[in-house]
């Protein structure tokens, strides 16, 4: 069972100051990984920066749930999928995208812009296939699913054009049609010079959801 859990009458201002506090601590972290991975400097000052961030982990960790975050939801109709690895704001695995939907499109056509940089290379100066493939696995799931239908990866299929260069992307999906409990979904990622990845996918209404 998904863990969804109803967090009751919180105003939506309540979930912008928890955002004002804990996305930029995300950012502050994403950045840390950046630095790290590209950081030449000496080891008597890394094992001091080591320090500070262990001391920084463990005030943190006196004060924590249990377990994953999981999405809450707020009785105003908030979502909040704030530990997801591709869109969660406090995540800093994430890059995080922010999805966009084209409510002119009749396929409910959503997008994304967002950038990648040394975090998720996998062949030098390109993004991991992985990393491709978990963001439009979660852009198809974005226009596959709504609030009160969700749907899961059933099946989905990469195709790879070519490599796609760290920086500034765009990934975008649509319905091509729904059949019962099933949506299949086109989209697909790129960079600057073009479409890079293509995927479709069949994506499930999970039994607990169906009516």
């Amino acid at each position: 069972m998904v863990e969804f859990t109803d967090i009751g009458d919180v105003p939506s201002a309540e979930v912008d100051r928890m955002r004002a506090v804990y996305q930029p601590l995300a950012d502050s972290v994403r950045e840390l990984v950046d630095a790290t991975i590209r950081t030449e400097m000496d080891a008597d000052t890394v094992a001091a920066v080591r320090a500070e961030i262990d001391a920084a982990t463990a005030r943190l960790r006196s004060r924590q749930i249990d377990g994953a975050f999981g999405v809450r939801y707020t009785t105003g109709g908030d979502s909040l999928a704030w530990g997801n690895p591709v869109i969660g704001v406090r995540n800093p695995i994430a890059p995080p995208l922010t999805i966009e939907r084209d409510l002119e499109d009749a396929r409910g056509r959503v997008f994304t812009d967002f950038h990648l940089g040394a975090a998720y290379e996998g062949p030098p100066g390109h993004v991991h296939g992985g990393v491709a493939a978990l963001i439009l696995d979660h852009v198809l799931g974005e226009v596959a699913a709504h609030a009160d239908t969700p749907r899961f990866t059933g099946t989905i299929t990469l195709r790879y054009l070519r490599t796609t260069r760290l920086g500034r992307l765009h990934a975008e999906a649509a319905i091509t049609r729904t059949d019962g409990i099933k949506a299949y979904a086109v989209g697909h990622l790129a960079d600057e010079d073009g479409v890079t990845v293509e995927a479709e996918g069949v994506f499930i209404q999970p039994r607990w959801a169906r009516g």
